[in-house]
């Protein structure tokens, strides 16, 4: 399933350009626009998910195929050794800016605690 007014369905389907990373039957990675780190990958499901929590109840199936291939995209990369950070905002008060449910491979330095007490 599609939602053609999501940014990352548009990119999926080529409508808007888009640096790949990896792709599979079902899961398309590919560059932040706005990288944090020296690597900043963005994961996909191709089928549209609000979150999590919705794309694990529908198919939990699909989401350890995206799980997979962030651990592909890190490899690929050259930051599985050294380390990386597997993230996914979900909500607006977990930051979630693109409702469509997606995982950030960031790595290529020392990224530090992510959050403080």
């Amino acid at each position: 399933m599609i939602d053609s007014d999501c940014i990352f369905c548009k990119i999926v389907a080529g409508d808007i350009p888009s640096t790949k990373v990896l792709e599979t039957d079902r899961v398309f990675a590919f560059r932040d626009l706005y990288p944090k780190a020296p690597t900043h990958v963005l994961v996909v499901p191709k089928d549209h998910y609000a979150n999590v929590a919705e794309l694990t109840a529908a198919d939990p199936a699909l989401a350890g195929e995206v799980l997979r291939a962030t651990a592909e995209v890190a490899a690929a990369e050259g930051v599985a050794e050294s380390g990386w950070r597997l993230f996914s905002n979900t909500g607006a008060d977990g930051g979630q800016d693109v409702f469509h449910v997606h995982f950030h491979v960031a790595g290529g330095k020392p990224l530090g605690r992510m959050l403080s007490n």
